[in-house]
């Protein structure tokens, strides 16, 4: 029997993933702040941002498995508090190694969260999954657009202690969490939360594919959100209008999430998918091709087509691995994501070896590839229909 979303536990649920991914979108803006203070070089502060793409996105998997073994709804609270804290504290380190370390810290924590967190939100959306975890990953776009905002806020009113403070909103939100274990718990479906099974509907090699076509999406992804900024400046426009820009682009992904979860519950996901991914060629080619305010509105949509889909994939790959939803939500939100980060480091070299609008060229090869992969993924079967059981006392 179908059920509807659970709209309470959807909403702490995303209010953690809103607190998760401001830590997450934090060490950016810190940078600027310490870069100078600790007298980094450009490869030292880049090998911030590896130590937190490593600790936060590619060991997601592994805490995906150990809930799916043992059950560790305990990782949402704490999860989110280790992830402030620790980008809180790394605002007033004294030094390289200790940076290194508590975010590397606050990564670990990061990566706690989400596979936990996908997990519950999965079984909080009922029959409705794809707009069900369309609202859990639109708090997700939220926190990571109000990190930077939030370091900007502090630091600039009070200094690099001010930075203590993006531990305030991780720490509620895992309060929130804590204070909302029982409801929780009371809807996991029978034996979701007891131990991996093996399930005759798990589909393994779509999963990997669908693993793949992630990566793809992902180098379109991050290849704009690196390069948009640095082409409009080398076009001419100022710092503050290329910043406007990638704003828009975000904000438009973030309202592209809530379209696209309704529109694959009732057309398929596998469709809205390659929908989306095929309309993030063109848009790409308009603004590095065409310019001007068309090529920014195709920039705008290439942010929309590309981060829509985000939540939709989490759900795909849940559907394709029902029996150990935990890790294939690790390998869909981070594992996969995180490969895609480090491979749109390759533009880069791009970019330094033939011109930057070549690199941005290339960022649409990326949907292009996943597109076609995407004609080859199953229908995916739907999770599982269990009742929920009541909380134990």
């Amino acid at each position: 029997m179908g059920s509807g979303i659970d709209r309470r536990a959807m909403a702490g649920l995303s209010l953690g993933h809103l607190a998760s991914d401001l830590a997450q979108g934090a060490p950016p803006a810190l940078l600027v702040y310490l870069k100078p203070k600790l007298g980094l070089s450009y490869t030292e502060a880049a090998g911030v941002i590896l130590a937190a793409t490593l600790s936060s996105s590619v060991i997601q998997p592994v805490f995906g498995f150990w809930s799916d073994r043992r059950g560790a709804r305990w990782l949402l609270s704490a999860g989110v508090a280790l992830g402030g804290v620790g980008i809180a504290l790394a605002a007033i380190s004294s030094n390289y190694p200790m940076l290194l370390l508590l975010v590397f810290l606050s990564g670990l924590g990061i990566g706690a969260f989400h596979p936990e967190g996908a997990k519950f939100a999965g079984f909080a959306s009922g029959d409705r999954r794809a707009t069900g975890m369309a609202l859990f990953a639109i708090g997700g776009n939220a926190g990571f657009a109000l990190g930077p905002l939030l370091v900007s806020v502090a630091v600039g009113a009070w200094g690099l202690d001010g930075g203590l403070l993006l531990a305030v909103p991780c720490l509620l939100a895992a309060a929130v969490l804590v204070a909302e274990g029982r409801r929780l718990q009371a809807i996991v479906p029978v034996d979701g939360d007891r131990g991996v099974t093996r399930s005759a509907d798990d589909q393994p090699r779509a999963l990997a594919l669908l693993v793949t076509i992630v990566v793809l999406r992902s180098v379109g992804y991050f290849g704009l959100f690196t390069f948009v900024p640095l082409w409009e400046v080398a076009k001419g426009e100022s710092r503050s209008a290329a910043t406007h820009l990638l704003t828009y682009l975000l904000a438009a992904g973030a309202v592209g999430t809530i379209v696209a979860g309704p529109l694959a519950d009732r057309f398929g996901r596998r469709s809205v998918v390659f929908v989306s991914l095929v309309a993030a060629i063109p848009l790409i080619l308009t603004y590095v091709l065409v310019g001007g305010a068309i090529g920014r509105a195709g920039a705008i949509g290439a942010g929309a087509a590309i981060i829509g889909t985000f939540g939709v994939t989490l759900v795909m790959s849940q559907e394709y691995l029902p029996s150990q939803v935990a890790m294939a939500s690790g390998l869909s939100v981070g594992f996969s994501v995180g490969l895609g980060g480090i491979a749109a480091v390759l533009l880069g070299a791009v970019a330094d070896a033939i011109d930057l609008r070549t690199a941005l060229l290339v960022c649409a090869a990326g949907p292009a590839l996943g597109a076609i992969l995407t004609l080859a993924l199953p229908r995916s079967r739907g999770g599982p229909r269990a009742e929920p059981v009541a909380a134990p006392v």
